[in-house]
């Protein structure tokens, strides 16, 4: 009972990371207008994502706008809007492929071995689409920090890391964290078996029956 409520913790940290990887994809705060410097504008807050950039007025008014073309958006865009598809797809496939294997689940009761071994699949796709999601943040991330303390870039078009970012960062770790423990739980319960050693018998040390 106590392997099995790991698993569903593991589980259940690496869907909520699942749901925060969604989130931050379609978020459009990636990146927010920095405030630093001498030209400051409180009047107006840009955001840019993924999918579209947003301008937030003083008023309260947010005008946002889907960018027009594939091709003429940035390397960093596509690269991080790949990572982060294909860190979701990977995560919907680790949800069934785990929902098979854990041990609250009836699929496969009769074969428990194969089982484990279908609940270790799912959490090594677990932690490979947490590294996907962490790598596609990072990579957004560091540009926007090399392009904030570029000299040449001017004080007006300077953006620093926005929400999307930390949520991004933080889905990550929950589902490398909650592969982690469905692949910690079945190695711990495959290390846990009694090893079968052959019964000790006397006969084979007939030199002691004797005084």
């Amino acid at each position: 009972m106590a392997n099995a409520g790991i698993q569903l913790l593991g589980f259940a940290l690496a869907f909520l990371g699942f749901i925060g990887s969604i989130a931050s994809t379609v978020m459009v705060e990636w990146k927010a207008s920095s405030y630093a410097g001498d030209n400051i504008i409180t009047a107006q807050a840009l955001y840019e994502g993924l999918w579209k950039t947003c301008a937030s007025q003083s008023t309260g008014q947010t005008q946002c706008k889907v960018y027009d073309s594939l091709l003429q958006l940035p390397g960093i865009v596509q690269g991080t809007r790949g990572l982060m598809l294909c860190s979701i797809l990977l995560c919907f496939i680790s949800i069934l492929v785990s929902t098979v294997g854990m041990r609250c689940t009836t699929c496969m009761a009769e074969v428990p071995e194969q089982k484990d071994k279908v609940a270790l699949a799912g959490g090594i796709i677990f932690i490979f689409a947490g590294l996907l999601a962490l790598v596609g943040t990072s990579w957004y991330g560091h540009r926007i920090a090399k392009e904030f303390y570029d000299p040449f870039t001017p004080t007006n078009s300077r953006y620093e890391f926005g929400s999307a970012l930390y949520v991004g960062w933080g889905a990550a770790c929950l589902i490398m964290i909650g592969g982690g423990f469905l692949c910690c739980n079945c190695s711990s319960q495959g290390s846990g078996k009694s090893p079968r050693y052959p019964p000790s018998r006397s006969a084979d040390q007939p030199g002691r029956d004797y005084v």
